[in-house]
């Protein structure tokens, strides 16, 4: 009886991803900036000004570093530019570029009045926009993602915004209660903490839905590395914080943990979508697997199964 083969020649079946690592880097960044943005916001609503004053000038530093880091990958600065010429809904990497474009600068205008103490009420205007675009500048990453056809990363297109959200929260409420007074950072130790078990629990059952073949990238290889090293980094920071938080020493060491356990999250998911491109397995399999769920016998027009070794 043939052997089945998970492609021709072994060769993938689909394109690994082109993005270098400055991709997870602005994945951070951007996640970072967009949560502390709605944090700053909700704060000055709240009266919290010095949390409020932070958690503003860490966003302007996210959305400052986010674009270099995108631009970077792309090589060209024009090649930003170009994106912005357009604006097309079902498209996830345009949306996502307008997004970037209006968060940095209602946030790098709120920042700078607030640095010179000028236009308060442009200030205000502009704190504004950028808190109500902060959930979308820490999702829409995860929507990119998903919206491909690498299985590690559409497989878990259900998850992978919650995920990414999480793991912003925990990055930006971690940072900013490591820089904020004990008393006022309450509502940031509260944001890091939630932000953690989010991304934790989401994660995992991203993983159990997926199922052991396709999720098996989140767990071996550069990807699992990452990954375990996220969620040791992740736990070890909510523990910290709900310890030690209100102390200044311990809120730093948590905030940097929990900031180190984000940025290990988006190194996992980018490892682990390179890897599931580059092995056949993946896609056969799974694809298999559907047709076998339908009922349909998986032929082709001259009557063989595909893949098969004569």
């Amino acid at each position: 009886m043939a052997e089945p083969a998970l492609s021709y020649y072994g060769k993938p079946i689909i394109k690994e991803p082109v993005w270098k690592t400055e991709i997870p880097h602005y994945f951070f960044a951007g996640g970072l900036a967009g949560t502390s943005a709605t944090l700053s916001a909700a704060a000055r609503a709240a009266g919290n000004e010095p949390l409020a004053r932070r958690a503003l000038y860490v966003a302007a530093a996210g959305v400052t570093v986010s674009p270099y880091f995108l631009i970077k990958d792309l090589g060209r600065p024009m090649r930003f530019y170009n994106m912005l010429r357009v604006f097309k809904v079902t498209s996830p990497m345009s949306v996502g570029t307008w997004i970037v474009a209006a968060e940095g600068t209602s946030t790098g205008i709120a920042a700078a009045c607030q640095l010179f103490g000028v236009l308060p009420r442009i200030r205000a205007t502009a704190q504004a926009v950028s808190g109500l675009l902060g959930p979308a500048m820490a999702t829409y990453t995860g929507a990119l993602v998903a919206d491909s056809v690498v299985p590690a990363w559409h497989e878990a297109r259900h998850e992978l915004p919650l995920v990414f959200a999480g793991s912003s929260a925990a990055a930006a409420g971690g940072i900013a209660a490591a820089l904020t007074p004990s008393e006022r950072g309450r509502p940031a130790r509260r944001l890091g903490i939630m932000g953690a078990v989010t991304e934790l629990v989401t994660q995992s059952v991203m993983e159990k839905r997926m199922g052991e073949l396709v999720a098996e990238p989140y767990r071996k290889g550069e990807g699992g590395r990452y990954a375990r090293a996220g969620q040791a980094a992740l736990l070890g920071g909510t523990a910290v914080m709900l310890l030690a938080g209100r102390t200044r020493v311990g809120a730093a060491v948590a905030g940097t943990l929990l900031a180190t356990g984000s940025w290990c999250t988006r190194f996992a998911v980018y490892h682990a979508g390179k890897t599931s491109a580059g092995d056949p397995a993946y896609t056969s399999v799974l694809q298999r697997a559907r047709v076998a769920e339908r009922g349909q016998p998986a032929v082709t027009r001259y009557g063989k199964t595909p893949f098969t070794r004569l």
